[in-house]
C-alpha cells in the first residue's frame, strides 16, 4: 500500500501566490504564483524532505502519494 502525504495550499492576496504546508512533511513550506508550478515545486521538495526527516529511507524506490487540497476566497463586488 502507498502512503499518502497531505499537503494544505491556499491563495495569499495580498502576496498574489499560493502558499503550500503540511504537518505530514516537516519543514515544508513553499509558494508559486499557479498551482502548476506550485505542483511542480512540491514533486521535488516533498521526496527530499521526507529522505532529510528519516521518514523514507535515503535508498527507497518507489512510489509516493501526495493529496494536495487547495482553498481561495475571493471578494467579489456587486454594483447595480
Amino acid at each position: 500500500m502507498i502512503k499518502s502525504y497531505s499537503i494544505e495550499a491556499f491563495w495569499d492576496a495580498e502576496s498574489g501566490v499560493w502558499v503550500a504546508t503540511s504537518e505530514d512533511v516537516p519543514g515544508l513550506a513553499t509558494e508559486a504564483e499557479t498551482l502548476d508550478t506550485l505542483n511542480n515545486k512540491l514533486r521535488q521538495m516533498i521526496p527530499e524532505l521526507l529522505i532529510l526527516n528519516g521518514i523514507v529511507a535515503e535508498d527507497y524506490t518507489g512510489s509516493i502519494a501526495i493529496e494536495l487540497t487547495t482553498h481561495r476566497q475571493e471578494i467579489i463586488e456587486i454594483v447595480s
